[in-house]
């Protein structure tokens, strides 16, 4: 499957900016697991900003 890398970045939430996977879904999250994270897309804009892409951090927002 081709990426369809200009379609993502209009989606894409990320406001990291020197970060070089936005728009590489599969790079993404390659990336992010390593670092036991997720990616920008799963959280609120206003979470997204804090930069804690923390696995619990997503928990906490879905387990109220």
């Amino acid at each position: 499957m081709e990426c369809q890398r200009e379609e993502n970045l209009a989606v894409c939430n990320c406001t990291y900016e020197p970060c070089d996977k936005k728009g590489s879904c599969c790079r993404c999250i390659a990336y992010h697991k390593r670092l036991g994270e997720l990616p920008a897309c799963l959280f609120p804009d206003d979470v997204e900003k804090t930069y804690d892409r923390s696995i619990e951090r997503f928990c906490s927002l879905h387990n109220k």
